[in-house]
């Protein structure tokens, strides 16, 4: 590939034709069938001849020389600006910042609504109440009438809520299948938590972007704003239970150092094996990104479960905890359990952890699963963990035997933490989950209602994620949730955690505030977490497959920025953006296009600095050359404006000019319609990109000749003419693209070109069009012929062809334009 490195390519056109070449094919096989010696001159001759045809048809059909003249005239008007990096990236983290902040003000709303609920509220053990159980709503009996805690719940169709039927006065409560919905605990905390309705609504008509809001108690019960039908899988079971969640166990506890202790002595066979194993797989749910754990299995002697990992902790991210569960299969039980050591092992593990700096020394935990203990071992906890008791001990009683449940109490009690007895599997997940309550002791009595915000993930458990987004599979989301506290005086002192109330925020909604056109044609915006996991990079893929058969990648939610940007040997990028710091870096690197079939090497600026109030930095990189400059043009509103609305004009549907989510009675208008409104200066409550409008008006006004000059063709094409050309499409650096088709739609050989299933062929939130990359890559003025990679194996393919169009200046010279034509070939 032959790359133009003095042009300064700031923003580009692209118009696209099909063509049909049924001859060449036809007479490249009769010659081919004489078996006759060719001489090199005729091939030359041949090649010669075809690509001055191909060119000529591109050059005629394409305009691209009258949009070139036309840019011509506009020279002058045109102001060129170099892009500030770094004032861009602050800019795009105070935008990011003002929206996670209202999101976060949306959740103080609720803690303080339901803190005050329950103040007020008198627990009742008798108390009778019939809510909306979000499995029994709408149901009725084999004689018409509404089931016990189901009756009548009006559901409409919402398109903000991905078209569910939806209530959007009411919240519904969804309690586990393993849990009595009417036990005297759940109806109590539904009654109270009722008044969250209210601040629900009020949280919706003040930020109308906002999606799903939830309460996620403590007892076990799910409320959810707005309201909606939930249904069993097919075994009539739904496993969802909140308290299982990250954002509930994130907001629940700090950060912690865990160390699990394992028995497999001989009296663990059996059945008291397979429950201890399922007891430390819930404990590893209950572990997020940022704790630290290790697994020690004992008899007479220590095993860790990973050998490889002897005497540290390792990170609780998915890949670890996923690769322990596989060694937890291993274990069998055998000899004589030795506590004493594996106790001493632990603390001493610990200890050593705390002084390398990494983890939590203030929350730390020894989860001892076990069939009994002979001993309360106090003299191991005296040298060890006497008087401060820094670490808790969580006894897990395997079994139905109660001889040695006093030992394994006292050590509880004796070192602030909580004994469980689990007898069968069923009972596993409930008792684990104990722990997590005293953990969040301390947060409670200090009243640390700490904002925090998971990483990115999918969802599938809940009823709203199993509905595809237009095809697209699952939506990629992050949550931002806050604990919720009791407030009486009598349990002040003992730190009762309620429950912790949450929201959604879509990754596409951060996209939303990215300005696609400020960042060029290969520039990027990307966010990581405080663990250097990318919440958003256009490489980050974290589904496999197509359409709505995709499925999620094993540890997709935990895909560090150094498997993307592999070019940062050093991870100076990586190191610098997880430190929150704010700055520039430079590399060359090489970017794959075309679903990897095709590489560019660019040379890329990268500026960054973290988003305030939240775990989460910014990074924007911008190519040398394509992404450092932006060109201004301006002309009238009223010139603009007739030109947007041909016929022929189209927006790119991803990218913002006015938020139409904002308001709902916005939210029907397309975009050429929300900027003639905005340009109107009737709607004061419509926001828009004033400088993106602007922009877009004067690509409407000198692209807008190219609509008749495609008409003319049309009119006074002839039946045998050029009979290949199929259409011409043209878009713009704004998103702008105009399109003329010279076949009726069903003849078209591509189906998909230029629809959402060309996903590398449209403009997207987060890159620009394949075939316009590449030619903003070419000398601009020369055409670019691409084939698809399949075409050997089939009897026709089509060819695409794409010029760019240069704005000169005396300084600079953007590319103003790219034209492409596409060929089908037998």
């Amino acid at each position: 590939m032959q790359v133009d490195r003095s042009c300064v390519v700031s923003s580009a056109w692209c118009a696209c034709l099909i063509l049909l070449f049924s001859t060449l094919g036809t007479r490249v096989s009769e010659v081919g069938g004489t078996h006759q010696s060719i001489p090199p001159s005729v091939v030359k001759l041949w090649a010669s001849a075809f690509g001055g045809e191909i060119k000529s048809i591109s050059a005629k059909y394409s305009g691209s020389q009258l949009l070139q003249k036309k840019y011509k005239e506009f020279e002058r008007a045109v102001r060129v600006d170099e892009i500030d990096g770094l004032r861009l990236v602050k800019r795009l983290a105070d935008d990011m910042e003002e929206m996670f902040h209202k999101k976060a003000e949306a959740m103080k709303r609720l803690v303080e609504a339901a803190e005050e609920a329950h103040l007020q509220h008198e627990e009742d053990p008798d108390l009778q109440y019939e809510y909306f159980n979000a499995v029994l709503i709408n149901e009725v009996d084999e004689e018409g009438n509404s089931v016990e805690l189901g009756g009548e719940f009006l559901l409409q169709p919402n398109d903000h809520f991905n078209n569910l039927s939806v209530n959007l006065s009411l919240s519904t409560v969804q309690v586990p299948t393993n849990m009595y919905n009417k036990d005297s605990a759940i109806v109590n905390g539904v009654f109270w938590s009722e008044a969250l309705n209210k601040v629900f609504v009020d949280n919706f008509e003040r930020d109308p972007s906002l999606i799903w809001q939830y309460f996620g108690s403590a007892k076990g019960f799910f409320r959810q704003y707005p309201g909606i039908k939930w249904k069993p899988d097919e075994h009539g079971v739904i496993a969802f239970d909140c308290r299982n969640r990250k954002w509930y166990i994130q907001a629940a506890t700090s950060p912690k150092n865990v160390v699990i202790l394992v028995d497999v002595s001989g009296s663990m066979k059996g059945l008291r094996l397979s429950i201890a194993k399922q007891t430390v797989s819930s404990i590893l749910d209950t572990l997020g990104d940022d704790d630290f754990f290790n697994i020690i299995a004992y008899n007479e002697e220590l095993h860790y479960v990973e050998s490889c990992l002897n005497g540290t902790l390792v990170q609780a991210d998915v890949p670890n905890k996923d690769h322990f569960r596989e060694h937890l299969e291993k274990l069998f039980a055998k000899g004589i359990g030795m506590l004493d050591i594996a106790l001493t092992e632990a603390f001493n593990l610990l200890g050593d952890f705390n002084e390398t700096g990494r983890g939590s020394e203030c929350s730390q935990a020894i989860m001892l699963v076990t069939d009994g203990a002979v001993d309360t071992y106090d003299a191991i906890f005296a040298k060890y963990n006497w008087p401060d008791r820094k670490v808790r001990i969580f006894p897990y009683l395997i079994g139905r035997e109660s001889a040695f449940a006093d030992n394994l109490k006292w050590m509880a009690c004796a070192n602030k933490g909580y004994f469980t007895q689990i007898s069968t599997l069923a009972d596993v997940q409930e008792n684990v989950m104990e722990y997590l309550h005293v953990l969040s002791r301390p947060k409670v009595i200090d009243r640390e209602h700490d904002t925090v915000w998971t990483e990115a993930y999918i969802d599938n458990t809940l009823p709203q994620a199993q509905k595809m987004d237009d095809g697209k599979g699952p939506v990629l989301m992050t949550t931002v949730a806050m604990p919720v506290f009791s407030t009486k005086n009598e349990t002040r002192n003992r730190g009762i955690l309620l429950g912790v109330v949450g929201t959604d925020v879509p990754v596409s909604e951060l996209l939303k505030t990215i300005p696609k056109y400020k960042l060029g044609i290969h520039g990027y915006a990307f966010a990581i977490t405080n663990n250097g996991y990318i919440l958003t990079h256009p490489d980050l893929r974290p589904l496999y497959g197509d359409g709505k058969k995709r499925k999620r990648k094993p540890n997709y939610s935990s895909v560090d920025l150094f498997e993307v940007e592999w070019e940062d040997k050093e991870d100076t990028l990586r190191n610098a953006m997880v430190n929150r710091k704010t700055g520039t870096f430079s590399m060359e690197v090489k970017k794959s296009v075309d679903k990897g079939k095709r590489v560019l090497v660019l040379h890329n600026d990268y500026y960054y600095t973290d988003i305030k109030g939240t775990p989460f930095s910014l990074g924007v990189a911008l190519s040398r050359g394509h992404g450092k400059f932006f060109f201004r043009g301006n002309v009238t509103v009223e010139e603009g404006l007739h030109d947007l609305e041909h016929p022929d004009v189209a927006l790119a549907d991803e990218w913002t000019y006015c938020n139409t989510d904002e308001h709902p009675e916005h939210r029907y208008l397309s975009q050429i319609e929300a900027i003639k409104l905005y340009l109107s200066g009737h709607e004061p409550h419509l926001q828009c990109d004033k400088e993106l409008i602007q922009e877009v008006l004067f690509d409407a006004v000198v692209t807008a000749p190219l609509e008749a000059y495609w008409t003319s063709l049309v009119l006074n094409k002839s039946e045998n003419s050029d009979k290949g050309v199929e259409i011409a499409y043209l878009g713009s650096r704004t998103g702008l693209s105009r399109i003329n088709l010279f076949v009726v739609p069903d003849e078209l050989t591509n189906q998909d070109f230029l629809t959402a299933e060309d996903k590398e062929g449209v403009f997207n939130a987060d890159h620009f069009p394949l075939w316009y990359k590449r030619a903003a890559e070419q000398v601009p003025g020369t055409f670019v012929y691409s084939l698809p990679f399949n075409s050997g194996s089939e009897n026709k393919s089509v060819v695409l062809a794409s010029t760019a169009i240069q704005l000169l200046d005396e300084r600079k010279s953007p590319i103003a334009a790219d034209e492409t034509l596409t060929a089908h070939m037998y």
